[in-house]
């Protein structure tokens, strides 16, 4: 028996497959658009390479070996992972399939935002399965995208990383906050807050989100050769305005975020006397999943909650 070649020519593979189904050399180099001889050369190398006629004459022209017809499947299947290899993927059909979503994002989020997100890839992939995670200094959200651990990431930066591929959702004016019947507010208007004032009143601030992370208020701060009176600090983001009712701590954080509470709680809002840009959010993600149906689709859902964000 002949030893396997160690590089097979998989044009000599449908060669053989529509040799086997033709059974005439003549269609077979029709069907290839190549010249007779060659298509009998081709026969012949192959008829060397298994050791076997392959096609015989018989009663009406040329019929496969009993070996012959044994490698007509094998072959097939050979050109059809192949093709596979190579076609273009098949449309993510949301309400039909079940994908299982990773979305990590921080708590100081609009609190409408991810209800939103959530709520849209419920009704639009009812069979798929959402988790949130939270961003927090543990978190090595990189090597997690590029492994295929999460599949975006939301959240705000200076400068988001370079190499991952970067789509804006919304922007979030700066205001700041404090209980409404603190001594300051009471006396203090709305419009009336000073540089002065700003930097020596005490601060909540959130703990860092991740490592060498300082946060858009600090940066800015610190790029200004400015310093805040940051008396507290915070993992739990979602609590620092029920601290602001109870405290003389002053909350600096985005319009959104703070719309929801201001409706529940005593609060007073302030114009910042920084000229700080708006809170950019963004949703990140891998170049491995760039291009892959389900991905689009969910960036596609998390666009359109940023949007109705705008919206209200």
């Amino acid at each position: 028996m002949s030893s396997l070649p160690q590089h097979l020519d998989l044009h000599l593979i449908r060669i053989l497959y529509l040799l086997l189904v033709e059974k005439n050399v003549s269609r077979v180099a029709l069907k290839l658009n190549q010249p007779q001889p060659s298509i009998s050369a081709s026969l012949r190398k192959l008829r060397e390479l298994t050791g076997d006629p392959l096609l015989v004459r018989g009663a009406r022209g040329m019929v496969p070996t009993q070996h012959g017809e044994s490698l007509l499947k094998p072959a097939k299947r050979i050109l059809d992972e192949t093709e596979s290899l190579f076609v273009k993927k098949t449309p993510f059909v949301p309400q039909e399939e079940a994908r299982t979503f990773h979305i990590a994002a921080p708590d100081y989020l609009d609190s409408q935002f991810l209800p939103n997100v959530v709520a849209l890839l419920r009704r639009g992939s009812p069979k798929s399965r959402v988790v949130i995670h939270n961003l927090g200094p543990g978190i090595d959200y990189i090597r997690m995208l590029s492994d295929g651990d999460m599949d975006l990431v939301i959240a705000n930066w200076d400068e988001p990383p370079q190499h991952l591929h970067i789509s804006k959702l919304f922007e979030d004016p700066i205001i700041c906050a404090m209980h409404a019947a603190s001594p300051y507010a009471k006396r203090t208007a709305s419009d009336a807050m000073t540089l002065q004032d700003y930097l020596t009143l005490p601060h909540v601030a959130p703990s860092q989100m991740l490592p060498g992370y300082g946060g858009v208020i600090d940066s800015f701060l610190e790029r200004q050769n400015l310093r805040r009176n940051v008396a507290v600090e915070s993992a739990y983001f979602g609590l620092i305005p029920y601290m602001l009712t109870q405290t003389d701590l002053v909350l600096t954080t985005g319009r959104q975020f703070l719309r929801f509470y201001e409706k529940t709680l005593p609060l007073k809002t302030f114009t910042v006397p920084v000229k700080f840009p708006p809170m950019r959010f963004y949703q990140l993600w891998h170049e491995r999943v760039h291009q892959a149906p389900e991905h689009k689709w969910l960036r596609d859902q998390v666009t359109a909650a940023a949007k109705g964000l705008a919206g209200r």
